[in-house]
Parts: structure tokens; C-alpha cells; sequence
């Protein structure tokens, strides 16, 4: 029988989750913003009451939950502002390579460093002519002895500016296609690794995003992660495992349009009366609930295949592909509720469907989400 109900530890931690969104996310979302500024400050707060590095296995100072509690989290903090939420959620993204795949020296090294202060980890796998297709990277790795040699560019790469550590993935062969590509966890101080350009983006923009550049980057073997040519497998597994939390960050994304619409809709007056008392945004606001309720448990059922080591890949894509179309139709209903107020730096609608745009973009398109799921059915 399934369960939906929240077990003691987990309403413990949607309380804490919540609380600290209303009290030290929100309060400062608009201004990160605007200002494209990474909350330093925040994160610190956040990583001191266990709401990052979630699924960090105990033995190296993480809490030793499951992808089903990191999105609970995801999904609150979201709530309060996604830019913000986005660069806890990466570490999870850069750490789960090296959990995947990475030997035990690897994990306690730079998981524990993730865990021991706060401080971030980067997922550098996008390339100005690769994102989606992963086989078309160009940053190459040639081996000199026992060492490997980088180089090559990343695009829009986030936490690039502020990591600690990056997961980096390079190809030995092109030709070789994903059986060329190989991953490496690289220390930011590494000689030859630089960050170049932070984009100017249009929503979640407290998110830091950069270029990260690879020039001779030399790389012993204790920085290789798995074997020569597995990348592209330690890629799309890490995938299966992060792309629930899409889905979670949708569900932040969209509950908080509904609240902030039933509000304005049982104060804002046409014709005589609140305009929630029109038909017409009745149904807007049912939609949105709609779309919660279904991206939730969509989200629920792939977390759930995740801890449970199952594979995932359509049940990810399902949550990501469903939940991150419902979020920009939800936040763009959202804008219309409020007419041109919507508009208008002065409610936070307009920020909701700036933020809920790249959920459609990062981690794999909305497209090619269809692609997995459109290829699982046929196989």
C-alpha cells in the first residue's frame, strides 16, 4: 500500500524547510533578484540547520536521507524564491557523481568537504555547443603518463564562482562518442581551471551561473572518477537521480502563484465584486491546483523509484518534463491574475514566471525528456 502521509522526521523537516523560507528567503528574494546577487548569508544559515547536502550519506557528515526528503526540502525553499533554492539543489546535482562512482578517498574528501563547512560543488558538463546532446562536447582529456590533461570551456555552469570542487566531464575521443567521455572531480584552486563570464539571466538570477575554463589542466588518477569512458554513464545516472527535484522546485514554483492568486482574488474588485467570484478565474485557479497536485505526486513516485534503486529514467523524466510545462503555464495564469500588476516588479508574479522558464531548459530540456520518455515506451 502506498503512504501519503509524512512520516515524524519528514513533517519535522517540511516545518524547518518552511519556516526558514518565510523568515530568510523571502524577505531578501526580490532583492537578489534584482540585483543578481548570490545569498551568501543564507546559505550559511541554511547549511548550519542540515537543509543542504541532504542526501550526503551519514559517514561523511551528510544527514543520510533519501531523494523523497531532498525534495521535500527543494520543494519549500523553492517556494520562497528558486534562484535561491537552485545552488543548494546543485550540490546534490555535483555530489551524487561522486557517490555514484567515486572511491571512498573521493567520498570522504569532497564529500566531507561539502559537509564540514559551507561551502559548494559544481556540475560542469554544458558547453556553448553542447547541452542537451552530451556526446557533442568538445573539452578534450589526453593522458601524459599516468596523468590526464584538460581543455576546454563550460557554459552556463552553476555555482561555478563560488565551488569548491567541480564534477567536469571531457572526452578522450570523439569519435568514441559517449564511450569517450570521462569524469573528473577537480578542486577549483587546480592550476588551469579559471571562471570566465557570470551570465546576466533573465530568472533565477540568484543563482550563480558561469563559464568555467579548462587550460592544460593536469589531473592526477586519483581524480578520475569510475573508469576511462564511463562519463557518460556516471552522467546519465546522476540525471535519473537529480531530475525529481525539478519536479519539486515546479511544485514550490506553482504553490506559490495559487497562494499568491486566491489572495489577490479575494481582494481585488471588477464589476462590483472580487474578481475570484468570476467564473473565468475560477477555473485558472483550479487549473493551478490541478497541475500542483498532479507535478507532486509525479515527483513523489520517481523520488520514491530513486531510494528505492529502481530504474528511474522515465519516472524522472515524467516529473521534470510534466512539472516544469505546468510551472510556466501556472506562473504565466499567474501574471494574468493580476493583470497588469502581474507586470509589475511590485508582486512577485512576474519573478515566478521568469524563474519557472529555465526549468523547461537545464538538467535536459522539456524536449528531450520526450525523448526519453517517447524512446522507454518503444524500447
Amino acid at each position: 500500500m502506498f503512504d501519503f502521509e509524512p512520516t515524524d522526521e519528514q513533517k519535522l523537516l517540511i516545518e524547518t524547510a518552511r519556516r526558514f523560507a518565510r523568515e530568510e528567503i523571502m524577505p531578501v528574494a526580490a532583492k537578489c533578484d534584482h540585483e543578481g546577487k548570490f545569498p551568501a548569508g543564507v546559505m550559511e544559515k541554511a547549511h548550519e540547520l542540515g537543509l543542504v547536502n541532504i542526501e550526503i550519506p551519514e559517514a561523511f557528515g551528510g544527514l543520510g536521507l533519501g531523494c523523497a526528503e531532498n525534495c521535500l526540502v527543494i520543494e519549500e525553499m523553492a517556494y520562497g524564491c528558486a534562484g535561491i533554492a537552485v545552488p543548494m539543489a546543485v550540490n546534490t546535482l555535483a555530489s551524487a557523481p561522486v557517490f555514484i562512482a567515486g572511491t571512498e578517498a573521493q567520498k570522504k574528501r569532497y564529500l566531507g568537504e561539502l559537509t564540514d563547512s559551507p561551502c559548494f560543488a559544481a556540475y560542469a558538463i554544458t558547453e556553448p555547443g553542447a547541452g542537451s546532446d552530451v556526446v557533442a562536447m568538445r573539452t578534450s582529456v589526453r593522458k601524459d603518463g599516468n596523468h590526464y590533461i584538460l581543455n576546454g570551456q563550460k557554459t552556463f555552469i552553476t555555482n561555478a564562482s563560488w565551488s569548491r570542487w567541480l564534477v567536469v566531464f571531457a572526452t578522450l575521443d570523439r569519435s568514441h562518442k559517449h564511450k569517450g567521455i570521462c569524469a573528473f572531480v577537480v578542486p577549483r584552486d587546480t592550476p588551469g581551471l579559471s571562471i570566465g563570464k557570470k551570465e546576466d539571466k533573465l530568472g533565477q538570477r540568484a543563482s550563480d551561473t558561469a563559464d568555467v575554463i579548462l587550460e592544460d589542466v593536469r589531473l592526477g588518477p586519483e581524480h578520475l572518477l569510475g573508469q576511462e569512458g564511463e562519463g557518460f554513464r556516471i552522467a546519465m545516472k546522476t540525471f535519473d537521480r537529480t531530475r525529481p527535484w525539478i519536479g519539486a522546485l515546479a511544485t514550490g514554483i506553482m504553490r506559490r502563484c495559487l497562494d499568491e492568486c486566491v489572495a489577490y482574488a479575494k481582494e481585488r474588485v471588477t464589476f462590483g465584486q472580487p474578481i475570484g467570484a468570476h467564473q473565468a478565474v475560477q477555473f485558472m485557479l483550479a487549473e493551478m491546483a490541478i497541475k500542483i497536485e498532479a507535478t507532486s505526486l509525479l515527483t513523489k513516485r520517481a523520488a520514491w523509484q530513486v531510494d528505492r534503486g529502481n530504474p528511474v529514467s522515465i519516472d524522472s523524466s515524467l516529473a521534470k518534463a510534466f512539472g516544469a510545462d505546468s510551472a510556466m503555464a501556472v506562473a504565466t495564469d499567474a501574471v494574468q491574475v493580476f493583470g497588469g500588476y502581474g507586470y509589475s516588479r511590485e508582486y512577485p508574479v512576474e519573478k515566478l514566471m521568469r524563474d519557472a522558464k529555465l526549468l523547461q531548459i537545464y538538467e535536459g530540456t522539456s524536449q528531450i525528456q520526450r525523448m526519453v520518455i517517447g524512446r522507454h515506451l518503444l524500447k
